[in-house]
């Protein structure tokens, strides 16, 4: 069924009451409460980050099941559609704020901390005192030599073939996204479904270099400053790539059902923009934890 806008545009159209917000915020608390006890090593921190997330995500299918028929039956007229506009876009913005905290840390690591703590400028005493003869290069896992001796992983490796990934998967979304705007719905499905098998490819390859970082590198989450940055940066991208891929999924999935027409397809745009974004994180994030 096709997308349409009530003809109404004064009226603006209110849900009825959801129980869907109060159990995310279960689900949530249970996801987070699970992963911080795994991460302290404790026994049933595991299965409550898996429980947590099995609920998540039944709430997410059931909440967005509701929103599309609520769409794809004619509730919402122009002024929802600028609503789900300006509650996307924010949306990014807090992304972008979220990992900029993550830039920001390895800069100040990197360019404030370790000069100081080798004795550069003010940290003569600190250096002298606390941690005489540490050289302030980069990577390092500080002074203490914390998680011990480990080696980086090339930029010109996979790290290499996942940007050339990305960026191709960029290309492909906007194709689809034109054939979209042309009503060609068979050339949607083909450049929409690549985009999505090349995000699978992203996440495959982004699985090696991780298994081959802890098991030959000795590059662990453990590893110092380097690794903490690393491993933080890298792994919440891939997050964020996860959930691209299953969002784009999601839409190559209605576009299948024929959710959207070339006029009205706000949810495929806001996938699309997503993407994007998730695209341009990675470039930074190439340039400054992998080649500099």
């Amino acid at each position: 069924m096709a997308q349409t806008h009530s003809p109404d545009a004064n009226v603006y159209y209110v849900p009825h009451h959801s129980k869907w917000p109060f159990v995310g915020s279960i689900a949530m608390f249970t996801t987070m409460l699970g992963v911080a006890s795994w991460l302290n090593e404790t026994a049933w921190g595991k299965w409550a980050f898996f429980a947590g997330l099995v609920m998540l995500c039944a709430t997410l299918f059931m909440w967005f099941g509701d929103v599309i028929r609520e769409s794809i039956t004619g509730s919402y007229n122009k002024q929802v559609d600028v609503s789900f506009r300006m509650g996307m876009v924010w949306f990014i913005f807090s992304e972008v704020m979220f990992f900029g905290a993550f830039f920001g840390a390895l800069f100040y690591a990197r360019n404030l901390a370790l000069p100081w703590l080798g004795g550069e400028g003010d940290g003569v005493m600190t250096n002298a005192l606390l941690w005489d003869g540490f050289s302030a290069a980069w990577p390092t896992s500080g002074p203490a030599e914390v998680g011990g001796a480990f080696q980086t992983i090339p930029a010109w490796g996979l790290p290499l073939v996942n940007t050339l990934i990305l960026l191709s998967s960029g290309v492909t979304l906007t194709i689809a996204h034109h054939a979209l705007k042309a009503a060609n719905r068979t050339q949607v499905l083909i450049w929409l479904g690549l985009t999505v098998v090349l995000g699978g490819l992203f996440l495959t390859f982004q699985a090696e270099e991780y298994i081959h970082a802890y098991k030959e590198l000795n590059l662990t989450l453990g590893s110092g400053i380097y690794g903490s940055t690393f491993f933080m940066l890298t792994g919440f991208h891939g997050a964020h790539v996860f959930l691209g891929t299953l969002m784009l999924l999601i839409m190559w999935l209605r576009v299948l059902k024929g959710h959207f027409t070339k006029d009205n397809h706000f949810a495929f745009e806001a996938a699309a923009w997503y993407w994007h974004f998730v695209d341009v994180v990675w470039l930074g994030l190439f340039l400054f934890v992998y080649v500099l």
